[in-house]
């Protein structure tokens, strides 16, 4: 079958259009002050990364000579960098307005305020003054930049400030630059509660210390942007990947420049010294051009505003929340491995608690002198975290402890390194993953000497290790004692530390050996139901959604009649509501106070249910590319939960999103409905409204109604 660029939706588009409904959190007045600062600084962060891999990756396919489309939409990279380009230059203008006409403003009507130093009073002059000269004086280091003094080495998303000097002895103009350390705060407190002026500014006028004797004709900030992608060889041609990771880190310093930002009102000679100067430093296939300069408005590194998001203002935040222990849980008399073997248990995060659940788990059974050995992946986690030290304990208590540790999780590979030294320096046996693979699955294997023998209980999420993110990200988890379940889990883990070639599992879905295949089995199972008659239904949560063997079976199942119901929070290259291909399809969006992080995936079966759970979204790479891992969700009395979940979603009136066929998102709104916001209803119930009696029947009955029930709560 050809592919028809009309029904499928540019993937960097998609992403901007993600990016877009995150700044609108920024302006929903229905938000908290800070909660809308600090989507504002998440929407700055992304479009961070977006640059560094994004971005950076089509400047070096256009450098190659690619002109021909990459993707099934059918734009070339030309094209497409010439529409992010102007995309992205609405969505920042959209930025400026917000921070500037509406958020500042309204801060500073409840005491927040950000001045400049020409606001300061004496007094408060005198207290940054002090401030410069015991904190910040002492830790910068003035550049001169002239025959004798190169163009110094500017670091990734580092803020500078470039300076324009008069040498009245030599009469000629001179240029420096003056990195702004991380190490100091960016907004740094004059003496008057919750008010505060950037450090750049303070550096900027105390720059007579920096250069006695020279005039100070002007400074102004920039910040640049790198290319920032690993580029790991294929395993047969990498002795030590671990070196290689380490090899790869160290270079991303020295990678392209893809954006320079610059402060409003820089001088055409200063963005001119820019461009020359960082130009220099590259080949000539990859020199910046004029178009990489961007005005970045009176403030850079709008990232930073997360520190004052981050004030403790209750009345200007979202209400504290506290992460219940799930119910199965509480009777801290009873084992967790025995609360798990008499039944499967699932946990939703954040709000049942990862504490009382995931960590308590491998904290058991490291304490646990029946449980022999501990198998655990690691794509993200969190610093000092309790499961590290659970691993470690549980070495030294002479278990077998292996753990993959994932050393390409982008932007976290030098964290990774320095955990897997920990975990191998404890004894622990640490294997690196696969060059061209991610290992991205998370799942933990423990095997326990039961009164009755050997029995393995396992853990798969869909969420990382980490404690920091487990209270922002939703995320699912099943615990099983599953035998099959627990069989396939360890061939996954043989897998990965040894030299399995293992394809074939009982009941799990692996990636690349297994999973789309099977998922496109599931789906062309529900599209032949619907040929015969009977009613096909799918409804998939996920992150995104690419690929495109995946995308062209939802269109055959829609033109089938299987009704299919996409809750997509980002990445979206399906086109829904196209008479003849998709009008059956509806791809919805809830964008929150938590990032919503679970894939959970519902079929049908011809009133036979089936849920499963798992790391995966549907794209290319997370088929061909990683190792992922989706579960099945067996236990009957859990899908009510699973039901309820997707039905809150569906049904949201607050904080979803409709994607419609022209590729725009519309906002929904309550009308003359009550309310009904996804995660506002998790935070009172963390599945929503689960009946207090069902059948496995009634659950495909209560899910199919609620089709009828999403249309209306459309726009």
């Amino acid at each position: 079958m050809s592919v028809n660029p009309e029904l499928f939706i540019n993937r960097e588009m998609s992403w901007l259009a993600f990016d877009a409904r995150v700044l609108n959190e920024a302006f929903d007045a229905r938000n908290p002050l800070l909660e809308r600062l600090k989507f504002l600084s998440i929407f700055s962060t992304n479009l961070d990364e977006f640059y560094m891999v994004r971005v950076a990756g089509l400047r070096r396919q256009m450098l190659a000579g690619v002109t021909a489309a990459t993707g099934p939409d059918g734009m070339t990279p030309a094209e497409l960098v010439a529409a992010i380009r102007a995309r992205i230059l609405e969505l920042t203008g959209m930025q400026q307005h917000c921070l500037h006409d509406l958020l500042l403003p309204a801060l500073e009507k409840h005491g927040v305020r950000l001045v400049t130093m020409a606001e300061l009073t004496a007094s408060e002059w005198q207290t940054v003054d002090d401030f410069f000269e015991s904190d910040i004086f002492p830790v910068l280091t003035p550049l001169a930049v002239d025959p004798t003094h190169p163009f110094p080495y500017i670091s990734n998303l580092s803020l500078s400030l470039a300076v324009q000097l008069y040498d009245p002895d030599n009469k000629v103009e001179r240029f420096a630059r003056i990195k702004v350390p991380k190490s100091l705060p960016r907004w740094v407190p004059i003496g008057r509660a919750n008010h505060f002026v950037p450090v750049e500014q303070v550096i900027a006028a105390n720059l007579g210390a920096l250069f006695p004797g020279m005039e100070i004709l002007g400074s102004w900030a920039f910040r640049v942007t790198r290319y920032s992608d690993l580029e790991v060889k294929a395993s047969d041609e990498t002795e030590d990947l671990l070196t290689a990771i380490e090899e790869q880190v160290f270079q991303r310093r020295f990678t392209e420049v893809v954006r320079v930002e610059v402060q409003t009102g820089v001088p055409d000679e200063i963005r001119a010294i820019l461009v020359d100067e960082l130009r220099e430093e590259q080949t000539l296939e990859f020199a910046l051009t004029p178009d990489d300069v961007i005005d970045g408005g009176a403030l850079l590194e709008l990232g930073d505003l997360m520190s004052l998001a981050m004030l403790d203002i209750p009345e200007l935040r979202d209400p504290p929340f506290a992460p219940v222990t799930p119910v199965r849980l509480r009777d801290t008399t009873r084992s967790i491995f025995d609360v798990i073997r008499e039944r499967d248990l699932l946990v939703h995060h954040p709000y049942e608690s990862f504490t009382a659940s995931v960590e308590q788990f491998v904290q058991a059974a490291a304490m646990d002198p029946d449980v022999l050995a501990i198998k655990m992946t690691l794509y993200r986690t969190s610093g000092d975290t309790p499961i590290v030290h659970a691993l470690t304990d549980a070495a030294e208590r002479g278990k077998q402890v292996a753990v993959l540790v994932e050393l390409q999780a982008r932007f976290d590979e030098a964290n990774n390194i320095t955990w897997a030294r920990t975990l191998e320096d404890y004894g622990v046996h640490v294997a690196y993953g696969l060059p061209g693979l991610k290992t991205h699955a998370k799942t933990t294997l423990v095997v326990r000497r039961d009164h009755d023998g050997i029995r393995r209980y396992v853990h798969v999420g869909t969420g990382n290790y980490n404690s920091k993110t487990a209270r922002l990200y939703t995320d699912l988890g099943l615990f099983t004692a599953s035998r099959s379940i627990g069989a396939d889990v360890t061939d996954l883990f043989n897998a990965l530390t040894g030299f399995s070639r293992q394809r074939l599992y009982r009941r799990i879905l692996v990636a690349p050996a297994n999973m789309r295949d099977r998922l496109l089995e599931l789906i062309r199972r529900e599209t032949d139901l619907a040929l015969a008659g009977k009613a096909g239904r799918i409804i998939a949560k996920m992150n995104s959604i690419v690929d495109e063997q995946i995308i062209e079976a939802l269109y055959d199942a829609s033109r089938a009649g299987v009704q299919i119901d996409l809750i997509v929070r980002g990445i979206c290259c399906l086109r829904p509501g196209v008479e003849g291909s998709s009008e059956n399809i509806r791809v919805m969006s809830v964008i929150g106070r938590f990032l919503e992080h679970s894939r959970l995936f519902f079929f049908a079966n011809d009133n036979d249910p089936e849920y499963y759970i798992g790391s995966a979204d549907w794209m290319t790479r997370n088929f061909d590319r990683r190792v992922e891992a989706i579960v099945p969700v067996d236990d009957v009395l859990l899908h009510a939960k699973l039901q309820s979940l997707l039905r809150t979603s569906l049904t949201d009136n607050r904080e979803a999103w409709d994607l419609g066929a022209d590729g725009t998102y519309t906002q929904r709104t309550p009308g003359g409905e009550t309310e009904r916001a996804t995660q506002e209803i998790f935070l009172r119930d963390p599945w929503g409204e689960v009946p207090e009696s069902h059948e496995t029947r009634e659950s495909h009955g209560d899910i199919a109604r609620v089709t009828q029930e999403s249309r209306r709560a459309q726009v």
